[in-house]
């Protein structure tokens, strides 16, 4: 696609504009005017057009403290060019200078809008369900019912209540495949629906909203930089010292060690200067790793910044929550067993109660295998006993509904359930055991490739961590063919992922995965914590720092292979870009090179470092 000159903003318009007029200048004063003082007058006047605006600003650095940049640099070394009157080479340095920013400007404009586009989710507007009043998604409260015509998205998270439709749920989980839903599912806001129209109640206000978090993320993951940034704008900061340092040695020292004119020295310490000019390091870098998390973003990854990136490329281990991670995390009651016959309708109830109002996923099946309206009845008191249970108060009487653990703890007798395949829910009522609930879960169908394909990229260890009964945890690692520890509390969790840590050399790190309320301090305890998002926790997702928008743990294996190359596109950058700088900056110690090749030595490496970042924009 051809850019016109209509299409370019105001500000580029200006720079083009001013970039044209100093080049014309620049041919009048050359071809036209000769060794004449009105070619000078002319030359001054196209260097000004086209340096102005760098004169100026690295005058407000030098103001503001900041003396070592680019600015700087290309100033002093025109200046030097002006004093020994090289004006044509002067003014070229200005007007490449000036172009070549230009360009880069414009490759780092595209490659923002390619970003930001991905999450260009924000909604419009959002329409109460039986009007057609359109309004401000904000305005609209939590149990509100809306409506959602065909070819709109989402405004806020919410319940299907009405309608059965095709969702286009790509921008959000990197997934082209339509995803259909029904009553009662639920569905995120930035999802588009496809066929028909469809209601849903309203579960999150719009600053909770799916959406909304997510354009937050992005905002604010530039923040984070990655070591390999943060190392190169150190070593700008020193580099570009040393470098000025080193011209004015060469301009000074020059004439005396070799006995030449101190004008051939001088023209040697400016062209010295211009090919030193970091900037192929310091937009390039940060560009690649803007770009990794694009890509990584358009796989249905979202990556809160550039060190988390970064850190990708360096993991060995990876710990695994079980449910809803390597599990569907879609619980099924399989087998109730009551100590007698005649109390199954007795423990089915009694259990419901005591999980009515909790969003575990093992809870949700239990109230969902109720027959009747479990809101009709009223639970006084529950207390979430973490990693054991539940403990609830029902007119008067105590439910304790959990593991064996639980039992134990409460020194209540019970008969122990052996049951490899499923979660096992031991239910007493006032101390008495009345049974046992059985609630399966199934491994995702993606599961094995994604731990295989992880096997292959090289990482070294893969273990699961659950607060499940060991007979389904080791069922299940047994099938994986990784490691288990089970029947772990939160804390345990958090002090087992410490002793796997305390084992990694420096530069290994070891990545947690998981999607419960619970894992958040695990999440937060690893290198790396990953969250999945389509149906975790808002904690989870909150504490992590990468988050599979899909739920897929296939998206982790190109969530990693893009991080790494990544990375390798940033080292080939500054390998590239240290190496011909070197070159160049011999040959002008030795006389070998003209102002005007160092200028294009310096824009042309810019320009390619930034070409090479933006494959994994443009991709």
């Amino acid at each position: 696609m051809v850019l016109t000159f209509e299409q370019l903003t105001k500000e580029e318009r200006l720079d083009l504009s001013q970039i044209g007029l100093s080049l014309l200048l620049v041919v009048l004063a050359r071809f036209c005017l000769g060794d004449t003082q009105l070619a000078v007058i002319v030359y001054i006047g196209a260097y000004l057009v086209a340096g102005f605006q760098i004169i100026v600003t690295a005058a407000k650095n030098i103001w503001q403290g900041d003396w070592f940049d680019e600015n700087f640099l290309m100033t002093l070394a025109t200046l030097g060019a002006l004093l020994i009157k090289q004006y044509p080479e002067a003014c070229a340095v200005m007007i490449f200078y000036r172009l070549g920013e230009f360009f880069q400007e414009r490759a780092v404009a595209k490659s923002q809008r390619a970003i930001t586009s991905l999450l260009d989710l924000r909604p419009d507007f959002a329409r109460l369900a039986g009007q057609s009043e359109q309004i401000d998604p904000a305005q609209v409260k939590v149990g509100q019912v809306i409506s959602v015509l065909p070819g709109e998205r989402i405004p806020l998270d919410g319940i299907v209540t009405q309608g059965t439709a095709y969702l286009d749920t790509a921008a959000l989980t990197g997934e082209s495949k339509p995803r259909p839903v029904t009553v009662g599912q639920e569905v995120l806001s930035g999802m588009v629906v496809l066929s028909s129209s469809i209601e849903l109640r309203v579960t999150k206000s719009f600053g909770q909203s799916t959406v909304s978090k997510l354009l937050d993320l992005v905002q604010n993951s530039s923040q984070q930089k990655a070591q390999t940034e943060n190392f190169i704008r150190r070593f700008a900061k020193r580099y570009t010292p040393v470098v000025v340092l080193l011209a004015l040695v060469l301009a000074l020292l020059g004439p005396l060690v070799s006995g030449g004119p101190f004008q051939t020295w001088l023209y040697r310490a400016c062209v010295f200067l211009v090919i030193s000019c970091p900037c192929a390091l310091v937009i390039s870098i940060p560009l690649g790793f803007f770009g990794g998390i694009g890509a990584a973003s358009r796989a249905g990854v979202l990556i809160k910044g550039s060190n988390y990136l970064e850190a990708l490329t360096k993991v060995t281990t990876i710990v695994y929550d079980k449910t809803g991670t390597l599990t569907e995390g879609k619980f099924k009651v399989s087998q109730v067993l009551p100590v007698e016959p005649d109390q199954a309708e007795k423990l089915i109830t009694l259990a419901a109660l005591a999980e009515k109002d909790s969003p575990h996923p093992v809870a949700q099946a239990i109230v969902a295998n109720f027959p009747g309206n479990i809101a009709t009845y009223k639970v006084d008191q529950v207390e979430q006993l973490v990693g054991l249970g539940v403990k609830a108060l029902y007119e008067g009487h105590t439910i304790f509904l959990g593991n064996a653990c639980l039992m134990e703890k409460q020194k209540i007798a019970y008969q122990a359930v052996a049951a490899p395949q499923a979660t096992v829910c031991y239910l007493a009522y006032d101390g008495v055991y009345l049974g046992a609930i059985l609630v399966a879960d199934e491994l995702k169908k993606t599961t094995k490739q994604a731990l295989a394909n992880l096997k292959q990229l090289g990482i070294k260890q893969q273990l699961m961590l659950t607060g499940d009964n060991q007979q389904v945890a080791t069922k299940v690692a047994s099938e994986l063919g990784i490691g288990v520890k089970s029947e772990l509390l939160p804390q345990a969790k958090v002090a087992e992922v410490a002793k796997l840590k305390e084992q990694l050399s420096p530069t290994e790190k070891l990545a947690f995965v998981g999607d419960g309320l619970n894992d958040t301090p695990v999440l937060k305890q690893a290198d790396i914590g990953i969250a999945m998002g389509a149906l975790g926790s808002d904690a989870a997702i909150e504490a992590a720092d990468i988050v599979l928008m899909n739920d897929e743990l296939l998206t982790l294996t190109q969530a990693i292979l893009i991080a790494r190359k990544t990375k390798r596109i940033v080292w080939e950058n500054i390998s590239f870009a240290l190496i011909i700088k070197a070159l160049f900056l011999l040959l002008g110690l030795f006389g070998l090179t003209t102002m005007w090749v160092a200028v294009f030595a310096d824009v042309g490496v810019t320009l390619l470092a930034v070409a090479n970042a933006l494959r994994l924009v443009l991709k």
